[in-house]
């Protein structure tokens, strides 16, 4: 197992993002954030308002037709798109024709916040893994349902996907109880790493990442007032992490 790398100011002061003093909104980069359902809209709108605030130039938030002009009016720099819904008030899976050609002609791509039905959400992030393109893609929630029966599509990424779970998501997908995640996470997000191809963001009091080449790292400066709903749709809008790895 290779040496871990602890995450702290001075390290991320060496690997400090490009500091872009000219160029328009474009140059900044466009992301696509897949996210809501009726009952959670505000997902989408955190995940979104994560991405402006991490740099992009520019934010398109396609969620649920049913609250997409109230997401528009809450945040108006962002280009939001109303999908179909299925009777559960998800997205439907169908919405991957619209949404494909859109995520391939931006930067990254977000999938998940707020997307709780999880039959909707795994089709519907099945056909956009197997239809997209070429833009590093962050999965939440959701839409990491079923990634271990995936294996094919993750691999067409080439270790461009980033996945967010916590531990009870992680236990879940590893088929392993939650204690077990948490007792171990550093072998457990390189185990998943490995075994899907993904870089693994496995959230908790101390934040473990993972890369399939077996490199990872150690956030250790958490503090409990992240432990709040809304922080992983947060998270997951910080499309930076997404673009280190394309």
């Amino acid at each position: 197992m290779t040496d871990v790398i602890e995450i702290t100011p001075a390290f991320l002061d060496r690997i400090a993002l490009p500091n872009l003093k000219s160029g328009d909104k474009e140059a900044r980069g466009r992301v696509l954030v897949v996210a809501g359902c009726t009952e959670l809209p505000g997902a989408a709108l955190l995940a979104g308002l994560g991405v402006l605030r991490a740099g992009a130039g520019k934010v398109q938030i396609a969620t649920c037709a049913g609250v997409a002009t109230h997401l528009g009016v809450a945040v108006p720099e962002a280009r939001v798109i109303g999908l179909p819904e299925t009777d559960a008030g998800a997205i439907a899976p169908q919405a991957a024709s619209t949404l494909v050609p859109r995520g391939t002609a931006c930067g990254a791509v977000v999938v998940g916040p707020g997307m709780i039905d999880e039959a909707a959400s795994g089709a519907l992030t099945a056909q956009l893994l197997e239809g997209l393109n070429g833009p590093p893609i962050v999965l939440d929630a959701s839409a990491m349902s079923d990634l271990p029966t995936r294996r094919g599509l993750l691999d067409r990424h080439r270790s461009r996907i980033v996945i967010t779970p916590h531990a009870g998501e992680m236990a879940s997908m590893m088929g392993m109880s939650k204690d077990e995640v948490e007792a171990r996470p550093h072998e457990v997000a390189l185990s998943a790493s490995t075994s899907l191809g993904v870089v693994v963001v496995l959230k908790g009091a101390e934040t473990w990442i993972a890369a399939p080449d077996g490199a990872a790292w150690v956030f250790r400066n958490g503090c409990v007032g992240l432990a709040t709903a809304g922080s992983g749709d947060v998270l997951a809008g910080d499309w930076r992490s997404a673009r280190t790895w394309r």
